[in-house]
């Protein structure tokens, strides 16, 4: 099956997509973006990720040329011709191509980008077994709540951890837990659960958010507050959530075990939770 691309209106595959060498999203980092997976060739809470984009799009004033039916036109047909039941799409608006200057006309044209390939399976045993982390200083620029292309701080410290053999690294801040490279993170003591709090140090998680509301319904104590590095490191349970991973367990942070080694039960009945809400809600 095919990967698709969508470029300015136009479906086409993705090999044959080509942007402008003076796009500002290439040479400038300026623009945001959006990662949507499908469910049997429906995307999964799309209204919260376009919702999640304009705000990012509104925050560095990039105005969006589509409304929200067109971008799920957009997505439901790039979804058919790719023909993958389970896709990733990848949506980047950028502010536009222009000489290259700082400044930035309000009239430039924004370029839109959406890709479809297959979502990957995650290798079943990152599930049945957890996975590794590390945690890694937050040097990001201090408006993370903002889905933008400047992903080199994110970049390096997933590569730091995938050298030392873990699946994700944790940032911290002025001894702060905030959110994963590429993922956020939770975590569970005496049975009460708790996520960093929403503000502009993180990235507010569509999938984080959805997990929260179904823990809260199923009479789990959950609190969003910030988190300290020891708090983490003492933690009975740690688990990761995202849009391709859903809700995964780490089990072991920087070297040391988490709990007893496996995946907790809190962790566990969450995950089975997330899964049937996916089934119930196609």
């Amino acid at each position: 099956m095919p990967n698709i691309g969508y470029l300015n209106g136009r479906f086409m595959p993705l090999e044959h997509v080509c942007i402008s060498a003076e796009d500002r999203g290439y040479q400038f980092g300026d623009g945001v973006y959006e990662v949507i997976r499908t469910y049997q060739g429906r995307p999964f809470n799309l209204e919260e990720h376009l919702a999640r984009m304009e705000r990012s799009a509104r925050e560095i004033s990039i105005p969006l040329p589509l409304d929200k039916t067109e971008w799920e036109s957009v997505l439901l047909r790039g979804v058919a011709q790719s023909g993958y039941a389970n896709c990733k799409v990848y949506i980047q608006v950028t502010r536009g191509a222009a000489p290259r200057e700082h400044q930035f006309s309000a009239s430039l044209p924004p370029t839109i980008l959406v890709t479809f390939r297959e979502m990957p399976e995650l290798d079943a045993l990152h599930r049945t077994r957890g996975v590794h982390a590390i945690t890694h200083p937050d040097i990001r620029w201090g408006r993370c709540d903002i889905k933008s292309l400047n992903l080199l701080p994110n970049v390096l410290a997933k590569q730091k951890a995938v050298d030392a053999g873990a699946f994700e690294a944790l940032f911290v801040r002025d001894d702060i837990v905030t959110e994963g490279a590429t993922s956020n993170l939770m975590i569970v003591k005496d049975g009460v659960l708790s996520s960093s709090e929403r503000n502009h140090q993180i990235l507010a998680g569509v999938t984080l958010l959805c997990v929260i509301g179904l823990a809260r319904r199923h009479g789990y104590d959950v609190q969003e507050r910030a988190i300290r590095r020891k708090e983490l490191e003492s933690a009975d349970e740690i688990f990761l959530v995202g849009t391709t991973i859903e809700v995964l367990p780490v089990t072991q942070l920087n070297g040391h075990i988490v709990g007893n080694g496996l995946p907790g039960p809190v962790t566990n009945s969450l995950s089975a939770i997330f899964s049937q809400y996916i089934k119930d809600n196609p």
